[in-house]
């Protein structure tokens, strides 16, 4: 697969979801950049903004298993990976499958857990694998974590560990919809009752297995020159430098910004990776990777603040 049929595959992905979705179209480009480059989102909004319904459409526009763990403050990590279970008729443990065994997980209000529960993702989203009594089982190698939490201000919230923050790719941050998105949005579900349905909403895949591993190659191809390497470096280690920020981006975050300016490059149609790319992911590539000093806090300032501004002392390669 060519870069211009990567942008024909994105478009048809961003027209599928539309039709359910109202707005969102950049979080939708972040989903597929992310599936593209094996990485996983968070996304975090206040309750009711379609965080859920999204990754619900998302996954089936493109015919993915899709499995769903909705966190609570009594769930425990065997609900997530799966257990041996001893049967007592073969007198043999056999493996009962958590919902983590699929290809996009949607863990729902990830941070109303604690943190024991959340770590059992680490292995899952860093190694694609999951170990069971000292016995390692695979996961697809499609596998994708679609996060969503509640802003932590929001009662009954934990925050997540950084350990586990720094394995999503993305943190995405979806405001309330415009006046004129949300008369659309009333317009087209104020009749309905429960949950939306993709598959009602007239969403269908538009993507088979094979073409997602073509388009995966395709994004693994795209030209990343050495300029473009040292422009990322400059770039996270300058997180780790200033000082407004007590703690910046680590080595993982840098190289996963490479690979997904290089998927951005794909679905925009192109074979190379410009500094453009790297800028447009910059902030949600960041944003969970940084801490703000204390004096930066005091002073009312945001990591997306102090990340937009050492997006703009970077020199970018020409």
């Amino acid at each position: 697969m060519d870069p211009a049929e990567v942008k024909a595959l994105g478009e048809r992905v961003r027209n599928e979801v539309a039709k359910a979705i109202v707005g969102q179209a950049g979080t939708v480009d972040l989903l597929l950049i992310a599936l593209f480059a094996r990485g996983h989102v968070l996304l975090e909004g206040p309750p009711g903004t379609a965080k859920t319904f999204l990754a619900q459409c998302f996954a089936h526009s493109l015919k993915l298993d899709f499995g769903r763990i909705q966190f609570t403050p009594d769930l425990m990590p065997a609900d997530i990976v799966g257990t041996n279970m001893f049967n007592f008729q073969t007198s043999e443990f056999t493996l009962t499958r958590g919902p983590v065994f699929c290809e996009l997980l949607l863990a729902d209000e990830i941070n109303r857990t604690p943190p024991k529960t959340q770590a059992a993702l680490l292995e899952a989203m860093q190694e694609r694998r999951v170990t069971l009594d000292g016995k390692s089982h695979a996961l697809s190698d499609r596998f994708m974590v679609v996060a969503t939490q509640n802003p932590i201000e929001q009662q009954g919230t934990y925050p997540l560990p950084e350990a586990q923050l720094d394995r999503f790719l993305f943190k995405q941050v979806l405001a309330y919809p415009s006046r004129d998105e949300e008369r659309r949005i009333v317009a087209a579900y104020g009749m309905q009752s429960g949950q939306p349905d993709p598959a009602a909403a007239g969403i269908a895949p538009v993507a088979d297995a094979k073409a997602l591993a073509a388009a995966a190659a395709a994004v693994a191809s795209v030209r990343f020159t050495d300029e473009l390497v040292d422009y990322v470096l400059d770039l996270v280690r300058a997180t780790r430098e200033s000082a407004e920020l007590q703690y910046g981006a680590s080595p993982r975050g840098a190289a996963q910004l490479a690979l997904a300016a290089r998927a951005r490059a794909a679905l925009d149609g192109r074979d190379y990776a410009i500094p453009d790319d790297v800028k447009a992911l910059a902030l949600p590539a960041l944003r969970h990777r940084v801490i703000l000093s204390p004096a930066a806090e005091i002073e009312g300032r945001r990591a997306e603040e102090v990340i937009a501004d050492l997006v703009e002392l970077a020199a970018a390669p020409r």
